[in-house]
């Protein structure tokens, strides 16, 4: 009896849900790291300075003072900007957690993409391996902008005004047009990239040291200046702007994640990736919670700059060197996030392509090690998004993105603890499940804190990533035995000769 039409489509059917829902074993991880041609050149500090690196920065130069003082859609939350980034901290240590216990078993370069690939199955790896493109993309147009906004506080500081067609966007208003400070700090910092990732570590923890001493800096010299009667009220606007806060300071406190991309480069990642992450979060948050008393303290909430809140803080106590000092230095610390998530977004597309997702052409690396045509791709692609959209806009793209994959990553390690408990871990994270339980319903309540439009841009996105996996990445998967490039796969568990 032949195969009735309803039959034969039940059948597809069932192929495609086992073909998007199958799973990458750890042991294939294990044989592509060893054929990876990215060089493991990264220690304890250098992991350590690249997470701090990219948690310290624009998130506390800009957004703290941007969420304090407000927009003409939200309104101020004053001093309470403390609990924004308390708030968000918390959500984010649950996520921390669950990324170590994942670093510390799968050390590979996708992190996120690779954790939901292994635990959930290859459709949810895509749909967060897509889902990081944009977001670490739109991160390092955000710091740009962050660093346009010092740079121009710094010139204003020395008596040279650039003209606002140059410096803004059309959404910012008086005249904007395109930001090309912005566009040229995403160049620069690509090209730096490109260097290999044993000159980006060096660079980065000579950076982040420059950048934790600034921040000691403006923390002590600020204290002498804190006036309390600019902390009242302390919570001008109530409870919920400042959950609102939450979300879009959301973007200073997940930089680890995008450290835990470089995992394929670190000497010894397994042990040293669990440490790194917990390390950043915890001198982020201490440093964090010092500085916003201090500008809040400092200067009235409402009269913050909210491009570069530390340097009007300083030009409004009568110190206008310092301020000035402050809008150097700020440009040079904050490119350190650039670089963390610029190394971030490479290397998630690298994996993405090595496991057949995307072309392998993204894939191919050079002399330095480094993937130089999805670095070069990424810069430009950073350096657009930065010249044309308003910080908060791309923030808040950023921020629904990473709470996707903080959803992602803390489910994930649930699933894996029950069905792989056997699966050796450097790293065990406390009070399973609740801690990434608690993760969870963190992230997706404060996913729920963003604005309609941000929603519709990130569906958007997911759409077409959605039609790019089922029209090219289902076929071209090395999982996927029917695929040209499958023989890769069976190549890499080949005994050697």
């Amino acid at each position: 009896m032949g195969i009735t039409p309803k039959q034969e489509t039940l059948m597809a059917t069932k192929d495609i849900d086992r073909s998007i829902m199958r799973r990458k074993p750890i042991d294939d991880i294990e044989e592509e790291n060893l054929h990876s041609g990215l060089m493991k050149s990264l220690g304890l500090w250098q992991l350590t300075a690249i997470g701090v690196g990219g948690i310290i920065g624009v998130g506390i130069f800009s957004l703290a003072g941007l969420v304090a003082h407000g927009s003409e859609t939200e309104p101020g939350v004053g001093p309470a900007v403390l609990f924004s980034f308390l708030i968000a901290g918390l959500a984010s240590a649950a996520a921390a957690l669950s990324y170590a216990e994942f670093a510390g078993m799968i050390p590979r370069a996708g992190s996120a993409y690779t954790y939901g690939y292994v635990a959930l199955g290859e459709i949810i790896g895509w749909f967060i391996g897509w889902d990081l493109l944009l977001e670490y993309i739109a991160i390092v147009a955000v710091v740009a902008i962050g660093i346009s906004g010092y740079f121009d506080a710094f010139l204003t500081g020395i008596g040279i005004q650039m003209p606002a067609w140059m410096t803004s966007t059309p959404d910012e208003g008086a005249g904007g047009i395109v930001n090309i400070p912005a566009i040229v700090v995403c160049l620069l910092v690509t090209w730096i990239l490109s260097r290999g990732a044993k000159t980006f570590g060096r660079f980065e923890l000579i950076a982040v040291g420059f950048k934790v001493v600034l921040i000691l800096f403006i923390i002590g010299l600020g204290i002498f200046y804190i006036n309390t009667e600019n902390y009242d009220p302390f919570m001008p606007s109530g409870f919920g702007p400042v959950v609102a806060g939450a979300a879009t300071v959301f973007f200073a406190v997940f930089g680890y994640d995008a450290m835990s991309t470089a995992a394929e480069e670190a000497k010894d990642g397994k042990k040293h990736m669990p440490k790194a992450i917990i390390y950043s979060l915890i001198v982020a948050m201490i440093l964090y919670v010092a500085a916003t008393l201090v500008l809040t303290g400092m200067q009235n909430y409402q009269d913050i700059d909210p491009k570069a809140g530390f340097a009007s803080a300083f030009n409004g106590v009568g110190l206008p060197v310092v301020a000035t000092i402050i809008s150097v230095f700020a440009v040079m610390s904050i490119l350190t996030v650039m670089l963390t998530f610029l190394l971030g977004v490479t290397r998630v597309w690298f994996s993405m392509s090595r496991d057949g997702l995307l072309p392998g052409w993204f894939a191919k690396t050079d002399h330095h090690g480094t993937p130089q045509r999805v670095t070069w791709i990424a810069g430009i692609g950073s350096a657009l998004l930065a010249g044309v959209f308003p910080i908060k806009a791309v923030a808040d793209l950023t921020n629904i993105g990473i709470l996707a994959a903080f959803v992602v990553v803390c489910f994930s390690v649930i699933v894996f603890r029950y069905t792989k408990p056997d699966a050796p871990r450097t790293f065990r994270l406390p009070w399973m499940p609740v801690v990434p339980a608690f993760g969870v319903l963190a992230s997706a309540f404060l996913m729920l804190q963003l604005h309609w439009e941000t929603w519709a841009r990130f569906g958007v996105w997911l759409v077409i990533g959605l039609i790019i996996y089922f029209g090219y990445g289902r076929k071209h998967s090395l999982m996927n035995p029917d695929s040209p490039r499958h023989e890769e796969l069976v190549e890499m568990h080949r005994p050697l000769a």
